[in-house]
């Protein structure tokens, strides 16, 4: 016979076992806030935009035909911007101890849908080095594609800044923090329920209702130490007087 819990016996073990919850929950947001604002190292963003069109020189009119190409080309571009041939020359101008592997790991493209914007996006633990990347990567793009390419229409629509007091992008730690209290939350609850399942001991009249299905209709209560002392009989008492 299966046992179900109505909402009163959920609340009666979370209200048993609140301590429980409360412990684990702490401990989760504990944990994160240490890791988050002492253990990861701040990742910082930069961005740069560019407009890339076609040699357009042999047209008299910029056609419809011509912008679908562009945008169909767009997913190359972001295939040669973090190449070699792309990345060597940056690492070479700011000297930085990486190899073009590792440096595309910093680098992400991103495009609106049907635009011929690109954004370069550099991830750097300096906020001064994601800037100066992510303007070199957009700098050596706009020197190398017409070589690369039939493209000499390169505009760089906005240069990455180094703000005065740069925010990191990473970690998010109030999302950290929120989501280990949550994760705690719910290993508090899950533990609760589950050691009320493995807890059948017999405390209570009610425990005896549920598990043998009989109704009590008396109860023997503890006497105290002191009431027995008071009414037990001594032999030796007895003599004497």
């Amino acid at each position: 016979m299966e046992e179900t819990l109505s909402l009163q016996d959920i609340a009666k073990i979370l209200k048993k076992r609140l301590w429980l919850v409360i412990f684990f929950t702490f401990i989760s947001i504990g944990i994160s806030a240490g890791i988050s604002f002492y253990a990861l190292t701040p990742i910082y963003q930069a961005q740069t935009q560019i407009l890339v069109n076609q040699n357009n020189s042999s047209e008299s009119v910029y056609s419809w035909q011509t912008t679908e190409t562009d945008l169909r080309l767009i997913n190359t571009y972001n295939v040669i911007i973090t190449s070699p041939v792309i990345l060597t020359p940056v690492i070479e101008a700011l000297n930085l101890n990486l190899t073009p592997a590792q440096l595309t790991q910093q680098i992400s493209i991103t495009n609106e849908n049907d635009s011929k914007v690109v954004t370069i996006n550099v991830e750097n633990s300096n906020p001064s080095k994601a800037v100066e990347i992510s303007n070199k990567v957009a700098e050596v793009f706009k020197e190398k594609i017409p070589q690369l390419m039939s493209v000499d229409n390169i505009s760089i629509l906005s240069v990455a800044k180094l703000n005065d007091n740069p925010s990191p992008v990473k970690p998010n730690k109030m999302l950290n923090i929120t989501i280990a209290g949550i994760i705690g939350l719910m290993l508090g609850v899950g533990l609760a329920f589950l050691l009320e399942l493995l807890d059948t001991s017999i405390k209570s009249e009610q425990d005896v209702e549920d598990y043998l299905g009989l109704p009590v209709i008396g109860i023997v209560d503890l006497i105290k130490e002191e009431k027995q002392n008071r009414f037990s009989f001594n032999p030796r008492k007895a003599r004497r007087s």
